[in-house]
């Protein structure tokens, strides 16, 4: 089974961690292969860089020539799932939507432990989207960037004081918000006496599933292929 895992963002660390998280995952004879766009933000912290990091996955996705069997977006309440659900015929999960439904097998409210403040509303829109934001009872953010998540020890503590607060407002689980806090639930897990689940980790083995299952996106209504026209994405032009 051949897995492709796009980063929202284009900073190359950031795609091996991920990776590195993704293959910790898998099972046996399951290939992970990371995709980082060609241009967009470095790290996605606001709605423009969610806009333009989804035209960035769904453009890297269209020239990618290699072969896989399922995708897993990996950008935490970003853009873009629904349209690469039409670009492509093979089941596509979103790191979002996957650690809040297994979340919702383990407790009847969760928490989200995220990056910055200003990432809460895309997280609780995509969550509204998914149809689980019912169970959600905080997104709390750790007043971190993306790109401060490199800071091991300064990142652990953040995060354990923002899941504290998602804990007193009645969460029972937690779900890491960044894909860049990949491995983080196996600091944090026994400290705070909660589940944790990483997206990551979750879309790899929904996906997994699916696959396995022969299972893939439904053509009929809401991703039906996308209609043919001439399209311009930049300089070129495609149909």
């Amino acid at each position: 089974m051949r897995i492709v895992v796009t980063n929202c963002n284009t900073t190359q660390e950031m795609t091996a961690e991920i990776v590195r998280g993704a293959r910790a995952a898998a099972g046996p004879g399951t290939t992970v292969t990371g995709l980082t766009p060609a241009w967009g933000p470095e790290s996605v912290e606001g709605w423009l860089d969610s806009y333009l990091s989804a035209a960035a996955v769904l453009d890297t996705l269209r020239t990618y020539d290699g072969a896989y069997d399922a995708v897993v977006m990996a950008g935490f309440g970003e853009h873009g799932r629904e349209g690469v659900r039409e670009l492509v015929d093979v089941p596509v999960v979103d790191i979002t939507e996957a650690a809040a439904h297994l979340a919702c097998l383990l407790g009847r409210r969760y928490g989200v432990v995220t990056t910055l403040e200003r990432s809460r509303g895309q997280i609780e829109d995509s969550l509204y989207a998914a149809g689980v934001a019912q169970n959600c009872a905080a997104v709390v953010g750790t007043g971190l960037g993306v790109l401060d998540l490199g800071d091991s020890l300064r990142t652990e503590e953040a995060f354990v004081t923002a899941a504290e607060q998602a804990r007193d407002a009645g969460a029972e689980v937690l779900v890491l918000g960044c894909a860049g806090m990949t491995g983080l639930q196996r600091m944090v897990g026994d400290k705070l006496g909660l589940p944790v689940v990483d997206g990551v980790a979750a879309a790899v083995k929904l996906a997994e599933s699916l696959v396995s299952l022969g299972l893939t996106t439904s053509r009929a209504g809401s991703y039906a292929k996308p209609l043919p026209k001439r399209r311009s994405w930049g300089p070129k032009e495609v149909r």
